[in-house]
């Protein structure tokens, strides 16, 4: 069975800010290279929406909804409803993601 993924807004905004920031410091080829990567990664999920780890930040929380898929530096974080993959967010994993987190998911 192939779930749907879903970008909620936030997500694309996301996407849409590190291409540009990646493109603005006239990298367009590595910009182009990793939304080809997003985008395999979001197919992968179609097909195997439990593939990814659950972030630490929210485990320590005691919540086990979450899952993340890792591709350095980057963190995609998602959630798995019924038959649907939700992206939630898609960040370098190198900010703050405990507040982040608890902006974009509390």
């Amino acid at each position: 069975m192939a779930y749907d993924v879903l970008l909620t807004k936030d997500a694309e905004r996301d996407l849409e800010e590190i291409y540009d920031y990646i493109a603005a410091q006239g990298d367009h080829a590595t910009a182009d290279s990793l939304l080809d990567r997003i985008e395999n990664i979001l197919d992968g999920l179609s097909d195997l929406p439990d593939q990814g780890s659950h972030p630490q930040e929210l485990l320590e929380l005691g919540i086990r909804d979450y899952r993340q898929i890792l591709f350095d530096p980057f963190r995609l974080i998602y959630r798995v409803i019924d038959d649907r993959v939700i992206v939630y967010l898609i960040v370098d994993g190198r900010r703050d993601l405990q507040s982040l987190l608890a902006r974009r998911l509390f």
